[in-house]
């Protein structure tokens, strides 16, 4: 991934000049450094429809080869928060109910985080205003999650979104279009030029989206491996660098933790059964990965938001209330104020529930070498829990629940997955999944599930002020 990095000035206020596009191509073609106001000027062109979309692909492209610079970047982030609407959290600073804080994965299998983290955070004192989007790809998003609760509300306005979290500490909707808007105009010219992976264009798309959210204090959660869009360890320091960075210059606390997504997180892959695993893990009985997860998210945000002093003290207050009941109980309270049916969670067979449960066998004896997450997703997908176009209707019932973790042992014949399917992709599932299981014979060393996590100053001088590729 390209990401060159180098010196540059100070960020100055904004100036109109005439916009000349061709120049603006040619700046970016031949490596040269743009202004702030030409990358706005861009920006409000290509929503405005006077950049057309090959002039913004050829753009897109000269990036890719050619790099942006911090302060490029942290330019274009602004000119995507300018391009729309900003929810405007100023009511709930300083009502005495804890500092405004937010979260942002960037995706991974049976990342259910946020359902958990949600009613964590405020049962711990803070408050969470929350956005989230549906999911393209493998599996739903978190929206499409909490749908799996009949009545669910995933759609508040601005103005219900602070009433209820001045009420109850928490609240999500879907993500608003207005939300950033020419981020998801370039992004979709950026998915069919093969403009996707630059660094510098993920984090302004990831941290616009957040600015524009609104919270003051934001935790990015960076997945890596096989089920992650990064799949290297360098790759995902590198767009935490960038996050951070970005961040700082435009005024917000960004900490990045880099998790691993070599395996699903958890056990349940599916809407249904990860709302079920949720609910699990919030009465203190969750796998010990999604529980490691969020207590590490949880006590980062504490942290950098000044609910807690340190760390570790954030960490035990965080497992008080997973163990002690509090967490659950403001996750009904949750449910209940965004319509859900709260005797659905009390009791789970109300949830929309698969027809058929198979379960796959091991062939061999061993340990868990590896179990896929890509291929899992994939055979979700296939089962109907995960969408090809944005119109496609989600099964919630269906998905995979993973028996067995890396590093546990299993006896020729004994259960490693089941699927819970219906009528769809039940024997292309299988297939995928009988290749995403490894057994080895020998010792198996365990998985780090959290790789690394910066707070909101730990930006390396080293990544930021010394250019990654000396020829851009």
């Amino acid at each position: 991934m390209t990401s060159a990095v180098t010196h540059s000035e100070p960020i100055v206020s904004k100036v109109t000049p005439a916009f000349n596009i061709l120049s603006f191509l040619s700046e970016k073609r031949h490596s040269r450094h743009h202004t702030q106001a030409g990358i706005h000027a861009f920006v409000q062109g290509v929503m405005e429809g006077s950049v057309t979309d090959y002039q913004a692909s050829a753009w897109l492209m000269a990036v890719c080869c050619n790099g942006l610079s911090l302060d490029e970047t942290a330019w274009l982030t602004e000119a995507y928060v300018d391009s729309g609407e900003r929810l405007d959290v100023s009511a709930l600073m300083g009502n005495g109910l804890g500092p405004v804080v937010d979260k942002h994965s960037t995706g991974g299998v049976g990342d259910k985080t946020t359902l958990v983290l949600l009613p964590v955070l405020a049962a711990c004192g803070a408050q969470v205003v929350k956005l989230s989007g549906r999911g393209l790809g493998f599996t739903g998003g978190t929206i499409d999650k909490l749908e799996a609760i009949p009545g669910f509300h995933t759609a508040l306005d601005n103005a219900a979104l602070i009433s209820q979290t001045a009420q109850l500490g928490l609240a999500l909707s879907s993500q608003t279009p207005n939300l950033a808007p020419a981020d998801g105009t370039l992004y979709a010219l950026r998915d069919v030029t093969s403009t996707v992976d630059s660094i510098p264009l993920i984090a302004a798309s990831v941290v616009s989206k957040k600015i524009a959210s609104g919270a003051p204090t934001i935790v990015l959660d960076i997945k890596v491996g096989l089920g992650a869009f990064m799949k290297t360890l360098e790759e995902a320091r590198q767009l935490a660098e960038w996050c951070r960075a970005v961040g700082q210059r435009l005024g917000r606390s960004i900490a990045t933790v880099i998790s691993s997504m070599e395996e699903p997180l958890g056990y349940a892959i599916g809407h249904t059964l990860e709302v079920m695993e949720t609910i699990d893990t919030l009465k203190g009985q969750g796998p010990k990965d999604l529980v490691a997860l969020t207590v590490e998210l949880g006590a980062v945000t504490l942290f950098s938001a000044g609910v807690e002093t340190s760390l570790d003290a954030a960490k035990a207050r965080i497992q008080a209330v997973l163990n002690n009941g509090d967490a659950y109980a403001l996750f009904e309270r949750w449910v209940s104020a965004q319509g859900g049916d709260v005797e659905a969670i009390r009791n789970t067979n109300q949830l929309p529930q698969a027809k058929n449960q198979l379960p796959l066998l091991a062939a061999t004896s061993g340990t868990i070498a590896g179990v896929d997450a890509l291929l899992v997703a994939q055979a979700a997908k296939m089962l109907g829990a995960g969408r090809t176009k944005k119109e496609d209707v989600l099964d919630l019932s269906v998905g995979v629940i993973v028996h067995k973790k890396v590093g546990e042992c299993i006896t020729a014949g004994e259960p490693w997955a089941t699927l819970y399917a219906n009528t769809q992709g039940v024997e292309e599932a299988q297939q995928l999944l009988s290749q995403a299981l490894s057994i080895s014979v020998g010792e198996v060393t365990l998985p780090s599930l959290i790789l690394e996590t910066c707070l909101p100053d730990s930006i390396t001088p080293n990544m930021i002020f010394k250019a990654l590729d000396e020829s851009h």
